[in-house]
């Protein structure tokens, strides 16, 4: 055989070889490409929040509005609210607007599917916004206070959710369990569900944030494991993570934890990679926290704005809803790409993962 020909046999060889793998088989060639840069931004770098600016009187009520959700299209902000009109002592609530520059509109409340005459809390909207992450004390549940989620074919529909689902007696307790936020690493298909429960035995103080995990929509969730690097020795309390997951805001009492500045401040933690632990929590500072309760933080989809409420002074009620920007610095993001392409992706991880459903 002569050199040239032998060169061609051995490309052809070794593309063959990196084409197929012990467990797979041939690869399609069109398949997308799975790479670091397709499921997380390189290096993401913001600037400084801003002050927080108040929603205004056509959202915020003179009743307690708080605990934000923001959708990935910025144009739907689902909130808590015991405002009359609603099915109890606090419903889940939606108002919406046309573009990112346009204002809110007038809140609706999200119906008798969602809301009971119990209390319905702390709305959590996925990312791909067909599900709904909330706590309940409706009757039924595993303890005083459940997780549920409900779900919906048109991510478009406000109004169109199914009946919310328990999540059942693992994640549950017979204590309370609040404030969910429901996260996927893009990278291993792990989903996250992080969350608040109060007086469980071992935590480190009345309310710590935990997690519980699964490998895909159809497993159960597992027990949740007290997150410690997170927690404080008093309230802990509702969380927001940026969608690369290295980014987490969450709500702390300031009793025990050094530069805090009301009763209930906004705190960011950091890790480099999805798999390292969290690091310890900063204060935002007084640009965005004030002497009064602030809590309950929602990010949006591209991690400039986040959506909190505050019983600061000059509102519209007893808890009104704020929001805060920063500027994006630096950094690449892929993540932007069409949610199409993303979910192609994730079908073909799962398909080779032997999870297609």
């Amino acid at each position: 055989m002569k050199p040239l020909e032998r060169i061609t046999l051995l490309c052809a060889f070794v593309t063959l070889v990196q084409a197929c793998s012990s467990d797979r088989g041939v690869m399609d060639p069109a398949a997308p490409k799975l790479l670091a840069a397709d499921v997380a931004d390189e290096n993401p770098q913001y600037g400084l929040w801003a002050a927080p600016v108040n929603l205004g009187p056509v959202v915020n009520s003179a009743f307690n509005d708080q605990h934000p959700s923001i959708s990935r299209d910025n144009l739907s902000l689902y909130f808590v609210s015991n405002r009359p009109g609603g099915f109890g002592g606090n419903d889940i609530w939606v108002t919406h607007r046309a573009t990112r520059d346009d204002p809110w509109g007038a809140p609706q409340n999200l119906g008798a599917v969602i809301n009971t005459s119990s209390s319905d809390f702390a709305p959590n909207l996925t990312i791909d916004g067909h599900h709904l992450y909330l706590n309940s004390d409706r009757p039924g549940g595993c303890g005083g206070s459940d997780l549920y989620v409900a779900q919906r074919r048109d991510k478009d529909d406000d109004f169109g959710w199914g009946r919310p689902e328990n999540l059942g007696c693992s994640v549950n307790t017979i204590y309370d369990e609040a404030g969910p936020t429901f996260f996927e690493d893009e990278g291993t298909g792990t989903q996250f569900l992080y969350f608040t429960s109060f007086n469980r035995p071992g935590g480190l103080g009345d309310f710590d944030v935990y997690v519980s995990t699964r490998s895909g929509d159809d497993d159960a969730w597992g027990p949740g494991a007290d997150l410690i690097e997170l927690n404080g020795p008093y309230r802990d309390t509702r969380t927001a993570i940026r969608r690369d997951g290295l980014e987490m805001f969450l709500s702390s009492d300031v009793t025990g934890r050094p530069g805090g500045i009301g009763s209930q401040d906004l705190w960011v933690s950091t890790r480099a990679t999805t798999s390292d632990p969290w690091s310890t929590p900063t204060n935002l500072g007084p640009t965005v926290n004030s002497t009064a309760f602030d809590g309950a933080p929602a990010l949006s989809f591209d991690g400039t704005t986040l959506y909190f409420f505050s019983a600061r002074p000059g509102g519209f009620g007893g808890n009104d809803l704020y929001v805060t920007t920063r500027t994006r610095l630096g950094g690449r993001d892929v993540a932007e790409q069409p949610q199409v392409k993303r979910e192609e992706k994730r079908a073909h991880r799962r398909k080779h993962q032997g999870e297609e459903r």
